[in-house]
């Protein structure tokens, strides 16, 4: 998990092990780091920063963790090597790390996710019994310290289970898969409840959206439509009639059957190429609250929320990942509308013929936030 230091100069990791730690203010290092950017802006100032950082005493290791909250990814590169390089001379120098701070950090839900596994891994560094905090992370929000505390209820069920203990083994198997967030774990989990006759509801979980109307085809010829703004893009109007590419289109309810939120409008529409066609979903929050929309989809497409654009795409036929787009967003109580612009281009391979996406709405370590009127 310890990232490579390949960006960094060989010389500077070997003075960053050898160098003499001091406690001087971290600060001003910090905010050099986090002025890097892409294309090698500030790299050379960073440097500099970076060769003082890391001679930083092991002490100031949580305040120099709690700056990854607010770095951008290059930068967080910068601060996590940096404190390896902390870690490593100490080890040399026989040094013991701060742990009663360092768990006091990794307690601390506000301090950012990753930030604290780091923190936890340091911790288990000096002192190996801190995996007994493994269990209170069934709940965390740090999704990689959550995946720990659900491999150990899973361990626990698969000791009932090799008892005997069919009944608690399966009341734990349920336990581990209302705490997992990560989908490998869901899925494994959802499967292995299913041979006991269990049915987990995997789009709840997740937080697809499935109820949706859908309006299409519209033009796209030589892909021109994407940004062209079709009528749904100026009202939602489910009565509302308009001129299609072929001739009039209206909105029709659509449910998506598939478990994984899989929208696919070949079969909400059908199969054509060159169009782009329409999704509108309400989500009814019970309260104002943060919240995240994660999408994923093979085609162009647009997003948005409460009629305001929160992501687009121009590209086809690009791939498909779990969650390929993260946005978070703020919903509001009440009425949320979300409006999904969805295009298909003109490529004859089979594999080209896909039209979908899947949206689901979720906090930010990926639990599902479910519409009011299915809230358990």
């Amino acid at each position: 998990m310890k990232p490579a230091f390949r960006t960094l100069p060989i010389l500077l990791l070997l003075l960053a092990v050898t160098a003499p730690s001091h406690a001087g203010d971290v600060g001003p290092l910090i905010d050099q780091l986090k002025t890097v950017g892409p294309g090698g802006q500030g790299s050379p100032a960073a440097a500099k920063a970076w060769a003082e950082l890391s001679k930083a005493d092991v002490g100031q290791i949580p305040e120099i963790l709690a700056s990854l909250s607010d770095a951008n990814p290059l930068a967080a590169n910068w601060i996590r090597t940096a404190v390896d390089a902390i870690v490593d001379r100490a080890a040399a120098q026989g040094t013991p790390l701060p742990a009663k701070e360092l768990e006091a950090f990794v307690m601390n839900r506000e301090m950012n996710p990753r930030a604290r596994r780091m923190a936890y891994e340091l911790l288990l560094k000096a002192d190996p019994s801190a995996d007994r905090l493994v269990p209170g992370f069934l709940d965390d929000p740090s999704v990689e310290l959550r995946r720990d505390a659900v491999v150990l209820v899973i361990a626990e069920a698969d000791e009932l289970d090799k008892a005997g203990k069919k009944d608690e083994a399966t009341a734990l198997y349920e336990k581990a898969f209302h705490a997992a967030r990560d989908r490998d774990q869901i899925q494994s989990l959802a499967g292995l409840l299913k041979k006991r006759g269990r049915e987990p509801d995997l789009a709840s979980h997740f937080g697809f959206v499935r109820q949706w109307k859908v309006i299409g085809p519209f033009d796209n010829t030589d892909e021109k439509g994407f940004d062209v703004v079709y009528p749904p893009e100026k009202e939602l109007d489910a009565n509302a009639k308009y001129e299609g590419k072929h001739g009039e289109v209206a909105w029709k309810d659509y449910t998506v059957p598939d478990a994984m939120g899989i929208f696919d409008f070949n079969k909400a529409l059908e199969e054509e190429k060159f169009v782009f066609g329409y999704a509108w979903a309400e989500f009814e929050s019970p309260e104002a609250r943060d919240a995240q929309v994660r999408i994923s989809s093979y085609n162009a497409i647009k997003v948005w929320l409460n009629g305001k654009l929160i992501d687009e795409h121009n590209v086809y036929h690009g791939g498909w990942d779990f969650d390929q787009y993260i946005i978070p967003v703020k919903l509001k109580k009440g009425t949320n509308t979300i409006l999904i612009k969805a295009g298909q281009n003109n490529q004859p391979q089979t594999w080209a013929k896909m039209w979908r996406f899947a949206l689901r709405v979720c906090d930010a370590a990926g639990g599902g936030i479910l519409p009011k009127e299915t809230e358990k």
